[in-house]
This record gives structure tokens, C-alpha cells and sequence, in this order.
């Protein structure tokens, strides 16, 4: 799974709100078909993990998956049945925020229809709507 190597700080601040479109990362940059979000939210390490591994079983390998987000945000949680107080909770999982718009995942190498089933095998693994792009 995905998570940073070192951080600053070990636990952030939650954001308030989360940012609309994305101007930047919204276009197929690396490969020639992509996965694209259409509206905001947060995509875990586990996620992610588990999209690439059903893109990478669809196409046997064949063809290059590049991931385009990173979890760097890290989720702290308190444990079941705790009473309130006693400080932040430890880190249960990092999360990627994306933007509306944002390209998830990106391949090449393989035939559209091979690349637009993969991607939408992975699409269902995401908690997040989202799109197939091509170049």
C-alpha cells in the first residue's frame, strides 16, 4: 500500500472543505486512456491498491498503469468504545484527496477495449464516480 516515507508532522489538521474542480492533473498526460473522477472526495491506499491490482489482472500484464494520486493525507481514528477526551487518535489510513475532474489512473499499451474494461473493473473499487478519457 501507498504512504508517505516521511512527514513533518505525523498528523494533520482535517480540511474543511473540499476543493471543486481541478485545473491541474485533468487531462491524459503518460498513456493514452484514462480513468477521470467527476466529483471530489478521498480514495485510500487500500483503494488505490485494489484498482491497480484489477487493471493489472485484466490486461495480464500486458500494457503500461501509471497512478497519477498519492495518499498523503493521513485519517486518525480513535478506538471503539473510547470515552471522549484523551488527545487525537492514532493514524488509521492515508487518503488522496481529489478534485472533480482529476485523472486517477492512466495505460497504454493495449486495445481500447481491453483498456475501457480494465478501467471500469477498477472504476467499481473506487468510492468516487468517475469517467474513461482517452487522449
Amino acid at each position: 500500500m501507498l504512504q508517505p516515507k516521511k512527514q513533518k508532522y505525523r498528523k494533520q489538521f482535517k480540511p474543511r472543505k473540499l476543493p471543486h474542480m481541478s485545473h491541474r492533473g485533468n487531462e491524459v498526460s503518460f498513456g493514452e486512456y484514462g480513468l477521470q473522477v467527476t466529483e471530489p472526495g478521498h480514495i485510500s491506499s487500500r483503494q488505490i491498491e485494489a484498482a491497480r491490482r484489477a487493471i493489472v489482472h485484466y490486461i495480464k500484464r500486458g500494457g503500461r498503469v501509471w497512478i497519477r494520486i498519492f495518499p498523503d493525507l493521513p485519517i486518525t481514528k480513535k478506538p471503539p468504545e473510547t470515552r471522549m477526551g484523551g488527545g487525537k487518535g492514532d493514524i488509521d489510513q492515508y487518503v488522496a484527496v481529489t478534485k472533480s475532474g482529476q485523472v486517477v489512473f492512466e495505460m497504454s499499451g493495449v486495445a481500447e477495449d481491453i483498456a475501457k474494461e480494465a478501467l471500469r473493473r477498477a472504476g467499481h473499487k473506487l468510492p468516487i464516480k468517475n469517467v474513461f478519457i482517452k487522449r
